[in-house]
């Protein structure tokens, strides 16, 4: 799905997230719709903060595993800047700003930073959590990688069998 690269977006691409996941049986309160919400809060302000070209809208992706509590869930935020690249960084203490990428790794089974889904120009970031008991898992760093397996496919929200 499409969003403008403006606070309002992020703000909407979070709520449809939630909600898709809500529709798909991972309920509201549950830990996969929470965390992955807050990962996709996370990837679409940066999105609209870092990654913002005007008149440019960013995409979200998310696939889920169809009535199974194992694999993963994977949302994916593209943008159209191709100069920036988000890396993982320690903001200060009292810093108002730079913990994002931070809680996406502490949060994500996988994370990391690839070329824009569908080919256009800009680059894509996504996550993934692991359905394990219901919870999602917390798990390694993300990396900064050319080719990730699965991004080429074309951006929009779907659901899909298996991780």
């Amino acid at each position: 799905m499409r969003f403008t690269s403006t606070p309002r977006g992020a703000r909407l691409a979070r709520r449809l997230v939630s909600h898709r996941l809500a529709a798909w049986g991972y309920p509201y309160d549950s830990g996969p719709n929470e965390t992955t919400t807050l990962i996709a809060s996370e990837l679409a302000a940066n999105a609209v903060r870092h990654g913002r070209v005007p008149g440019r809208d960013f995409h979200v992706r998310l696939t889920a595993p169809l009535g199974d509590a194992s694999g993963t869930i994977r949302i994916e935020v593209s943008d159209t800047r191709t100069e920036t690249r988000p890396t993982l960084t320690t903001a200060a203490p009292d810093a108002e700003t730079g913990r994002g990428l931070y809680l996406v790794s502490q949060l994500a089974e996988r994370w990391a930073v690839g070329p824009r889904s569908g080919g256009g120009p800009g680059k894509t970031v996504w996550a993934e959590c692991a359905l394990e008991a219901s919870e999602c898992i917390p798990g390694s760093t993300g990396r900064d990688l050319e080719d990730i397996p699965g991004s080429n496919d074309s951006p929009g929200v779907e659901r899909r069998r298996g991780p």
